[in-house]
């Protein structure tokens, strides 16, 4: 029987973080196993979060381009829970960047199904958000003491 994961993301930036997580994933799948990767829609994402750059079609055409991912699905709201009921993972992937109790709302699904999740450590440098700033803030001198663009 072949292990399923379970991962999620916006993906509007691929950096090193997601390339990490997607390698984990994947090696927790083992060599027979699937990889599945759920892509946020726009109006998941925006449930918490500011409008992705990429369209979606953009950001699932990336996740199927990656050799980590094995499969790729629409995750039409921010929680996983949705998607994780259809698929019953045996493994879920969450970053400790999530709200506790979002975690622990998977947490306790997974071991009602006999399932785990791997919680994996969320990298503040290997951010979306901060590689857009950095983007933004380019050719502009920003005062560190008043944060304001000088």
């Amino acid at each position: 029987m072949k292990t399923v994961v379970y991962s999620y993301y916006v993906l509007d930036i691929v950096h090193r973080g997601h390339l990490k997580m997607l390698r984990n994933a994947k090696k927790a799948a083992g060599p027979n196993g699937v990889s599945v990767v759920g892509i946020l829609t726009k109006e998941a994402v925006m449930e918490k979060k500011k409008k992705p750059i990429l369209s979606f079609d953009e950001r699932m055409n990336l996740a199927e381009s990656i050799s980590f991912v094995d499969m790729v699905v629409a995750q039409d709201t921010y929680s996983p829970m949705v998607n994780l009921k259809k698929i019953k993972p045996d493994i879920a992937f969450e970053s400790d960047s999530h709200a506790p109790e979002d975690i622990k709302e998977v947490e306790e699904y997974m071991s009602s199904i006999g399932g785990r999740v791997i919680v994996v450590p969320y990298y503040p440098y290997m951010s979306s958000t901060k590689i857009k700033e950095q983007i933004t803030n380019i050719g502009h001198v920003v005062d560190v003491d008043r944060e304001k663009k000088v």
